[in-house]
């Protein structure tokens, strides 16, 4: 239980990302599916790289959140 208070206290390494993110992205996608993206974008960069800059991961979230757009656009 220790393990998580901790845990919590910790700062979100990429908080400014998804202010970022969410506010591009506000329009098109809600809160939820640009915190899914970011995770997303965590996990394929520690399992490509090793590392998770917040660079890197904002900047494969930010593809992610382009492709969905695109395919929810060519859906109409």
């Amino acid at each position: 239980m220790s393990e998580r208070i901790i845990r919590d206290a910790e700062p979100d390494p990429y908080e400014d990302v998804s202010t970022v993110l969410r506010n591009e992205f506000s329009e098109v996608h809600p809160a939820t599916t640009v915190t899914r993206c970011i995770e997303a974008a965590h996990y394929g960069a520690l399992e490509v790289t090793g590392h998770a800059h917040p660079g890197l991961v904002e900047r494969i979230a930010r593809k992610h959140l382009e492709v969905l757009a695109l395919v929810a656009s060519e859906r109409g």
